[in-house]
Order: C-alpha cells, then structure tokens, then sequence
C-alpha cells in the first residue's frame, strides 16, 4: 500500500468512499464494509492505490492518445478540466456512436486508451473501445460489472465531490509522473 495522496478526511469529505445498496461479484474486493442501512463503503486505501497505478499508466501515453469521456452529469465539467490540465481528449455529454469506429464520422479520433466516469451510462463508448483492442480505465462503482474494464478505479461515481476528487487527484498524479509537477 502506499500512502496516501490526500488526508484521509478530504476522501471522506467528498463521499468517495459511499458506494450503493448493490454489488457485484467484481467489485467484491474493493467493499470495505456494509452499513446497517444497506449501503456498501468502499476501502479509501484499495481506491487510493488504484488511482496512483492508473495515474501511472496513463502517464505512459501522449496526452493527446487519451480519451476522457463521461456522459454523467456531474462527471462533464471534471472531465472538461482533466483534458485543459492534462492535455488529454475529452468528450463531456453524449458519446455519438461511430467516434471511435468509423472512420467517415466528421469528429472520428483514434486514441490510444479510454477513461470513463462510469461503466454503464458510457457503455457505448467501452463497447468502441473493446472492438479496436483500447484498454479502458473506469470509475467503478460497488454495482458495476468490469467485463470490459482493464483498469478499475472502486469510488463513487455518483458524487458530484467524488467524481470531482477523483479527476483532479489523477490529473495531479498524471502530472508528477510525467515530472511537471514536483
């Protein structure tokens, strides 16, 4: 485990670690515990770590080779700001199917690698991904199946203050692993 890039009360804060009365076998391993109400906690130590190995992984691409998609409300405007400070791609709103996949769409691009705010609203641009062989790196709730996930980062990626954490911590970590940041 390493240590952690923010205390742990500004995780708590931003709710990154609530996750939903469901779950999934996938996502087993990454739930702390479950509350008397039913909601599943995921472990802030196991997203932390995740955060960190994607943040390196994606470190190893072009900025431009990396697409940033979220059609979740509360994830366009952190996506918006993950593509100004990192220089990635990003599309906030509506995946047009075919931007990925065909080549006569106006707005086609061919990045290297895809990260999503969640598995299920963005499905059409994993389902992309998959077919031309992208690795995907997801924010991962404790209801998402990681079928087509590569990388998995288990957060709340319902939270306006999650999802917003979750963005600047990799945009921050991206940065560090690039040495544009100390």
């Amino acid at each position: 485990m390493s240590e952690l890039l923010i205390p742990l009360d500004k995780y708590l804060a931003a709710g990154l670690h609530i996750g939903t009365q469901q779950k999934t076998k996938d996502m087993e391993r990454y739930i702390y515990r479950v509350r008397a109400d039913g909601l599943y906690v995921l472990d802030v130590r196991k997203t932390n770590d995740r955060i960190v190995s994607a943040a390196k992984f994606l470190a190893k691409f072009d900025p431009e080779d990396i697409l940033a998609v979220s059609t979740r409300q509360y994830g366009q405007t952190p996506v918006r700001r993950f593509g100004e400070i990192t220089g990635a791609r990003t599309i906030p709103g509506r995946f047009i199917p075919g931007t990925l996949t065909n080549p006569n769409y106006g707005k086609f691009i061919e990045p290297e690698v895809l990260m999503v705010t969640d598995p299920r609203s963005d499905s059409q641009a994993i389902i992309e991904a998959k077919q031309i062989g992208l690795p995907v790196v997801a924010l991962c709730d404790t209801e998402n199946l990681l079928g087509n996930v590569d990388i998995v980062i288990p957060v709340n990626n319902k939270g306006r203050k999650a999802i917003a954490l979750v963005y600047w911590l990799m945009a921050r970590q991206i940065l560090r692993e690039r040495e544009v940041l100390a």
